[in-house]
C-alpha cells in the first residue's frame, strides 16, 4: 500500500534513479552516445558536412538499397530533434521519443526483462518498422500515392525504436491505464500539420504507427508468456 502514497512513489523514483546504471546499462550507454552524436553533428561539423551526414544515414529507399546496414546503424546513433529550443514543438517530440521512449520506456524494459529483450524491442521498431515502411513506400509509389522524391527523403533518428519502446511500456501500467496510453502512443504521430498525399499519411507517420504496432505485439506476446509461466508454476506446485 505504501507504494501508492506520494512518499512511496518518491521513494520508488529515487530508487530507480539510483539503480539506473546497474539495472539499465545498455540504455544509459545508448543515451550517452545519442547526446554525444547530437553534439557532434550540431556543433562539431560544418552545416554542409552535417547535411551530408544526415543524407547518408537517412533510411530512405535509395540508401537502403545502396548501404542498408550503415544507414540503419548511423540513423540509430544520431538524434533528430532539439534539446535546447524548449519553446518549440520539436522539443515536445524530444520529450516523447528521447525522454519517455528511451530514457524511461527502454530503461524500464531493460530493468524488467533484461538487456536482450530491451534491445529486441528497440530493433523491432528501428529496423522492423523501417523495412516494412519501405515496402509500403514501394507500394504507394506503384499506386501513385507518393511522389518520386520520397525515394531520397530525409528520414533518420531514433523515433521508430522509441515508439516501439513506448508501446511495449504499456506492460508497466495498471490495466485501466493501458487503453489511454495506447491511444496516446498511436495519436501523437498524427498530431500536427501532416499532409496526406493520398489514401495514406506521409511515410514517417506510417512508420511510427507500424513501430507502435510491433511494440504492442511484443508486449502482448510477453504478457502471454508470463501468464503461461505462472500457470505452469502453479500446476507444478499443486496450486
Amino acid at each position: 500500500m505504501n507504494a501508492r502514497t506520494p512518499l512511496g512513489l518518491l521513494t520508488g523514483l529515487l530508487r530507480a534513479v539510483r539503480t539506473y546504471p546497474r539495472r539499465s546499462p545498455l540504455t544509459l550507454v545508448y543515451v550517452g552516445l545519442l547526446l554525444l552524436g547530437h553534439a557532434w553533428v550540431e556543433y562539431g561539423l560544418t552545416d554542409e558536412r552535417a547535411d551530408d551526414l544526415r543524407n547518408y544515414i537517412s533510411t530512405n529507399l535509395d540508401n537502403l538499397h545502396d548501404h542498408p546496414v550503415r544507414a540503419l546503424v548511423g540513423s540509430a546513433l544520431v538524434y533528430d530533434g532539439t534539446l535546447t529550443d524548449i519553446a518549440s514543438t520539436g522539443f515536445g517530440g524530444t520529450l516523447i521519443t528521447l525522454g519517455l521512449g528511451i530514457v524511461v520506456g527502454l530503461a524500464w524494459a531493460e530493468r524488467r526483462f533484461g538487456t536482450p529483450r530491451a534491445a529486441a524491442v528497440f530493433l523491432a521498431g528501428h529496423v522492423g518498422a523501417t523495412l516494412i515502411t519501405a515496402l509500403v513506400i514501394l507500394l504507394a509509389l506503384h499506386q501513385g500515392w507518393y511522389p518520386e522524391s520520397v525515394r531520397d527523403a530525409s528520414d533518420y533518428g531514433i523515433s521508430y525504436g522509441a515508439q516501439a519502446a513506448l508501446a511495449f511500456a504499456s506492460l508497466a501500467l495498471p490495466r485501466w491505464a493501458r487503453l489511454p496510453w495506447a491511444a496516446f502512443v498511436l495519436a501523437w504521430p498524427l498530431a500536427g500539420d501532416h499532409e496526406w498525399p493520398g489514401p495514406l499519411p506521409e511515410f514517417t507517420t506510417v512508420g511510427h504507427l507500424l513501430a507502435a504496432a510491433l511494440g504492442f505485439a511484443l508486449a502482448a506476446a510477453t504478457a502471454r508468456g508470463r501468464r503461461r509461466g505462472t500457470t505452469l508454476a502453479t500446476a507444478r506446485t499443486g496450486g
